[in-house]
């Protein structure tokens, strides 16, 4: 089964999407399988990250805003704002696809493990996020 998610952000930070691809699991009559998450852009990616304390998810937040800093004169890609290239490479240094096995019918995340689509453009938008189950 494939389903596609449109993902409304509001701006940078990681998303939590755990609901939205659960549901996509309960779907389907799979007891046992493989569940692929993949983001349909190049400046936002996914992770699997502590869903219990949100301190966790900001440190990561501000500890990669730190790594890939903005208006860096390296940067040639600036056509579409400060915060387009740094985007870029905050994709290409994280996740764009993720798989998380599904047992008894559901994702086998950990206790205090989310699923999480991590925007790294500042403005507000859609995502669509591919959910393939088998």
């Amino acid at each position: 089964m494939i389903d596609s998610l449109s993902i409304s952000v509001a701006g940078q930070g990681l998303h939590d999407i755990t609901r939205q691809v659960e549901r996509s699991v309960a779907q389907t009559d799979m007891s046992e399988g493989l569940c692929t998450v993949f983001i349909q852009h190049t400046s936002a990616s996914l992770l699997v990250q502590e869903s219990y304390d949100p301190s966790a998810r900001h440190d990561l937040e501000n500890w990669l805003n730190r790594l890939v800093p903005e208006n860096d004169p390296l940067y040639t890609h600036t056509l579409e704002g400060a915060d387009d290239m740094p985007a870029h490479i905050k994709s290409a240094l994280t996740a764009v696809s993720i798989g998380i096995p599904i047992i008894g019918g559901q994702l086998a995340l950990g206790s205090w493990q989310g699923l999480y689509l991590w925007e790294h453009r500042h403005n507000p938008g859609i995502r669509t996020v591919i959910v393939h189950i088998g």
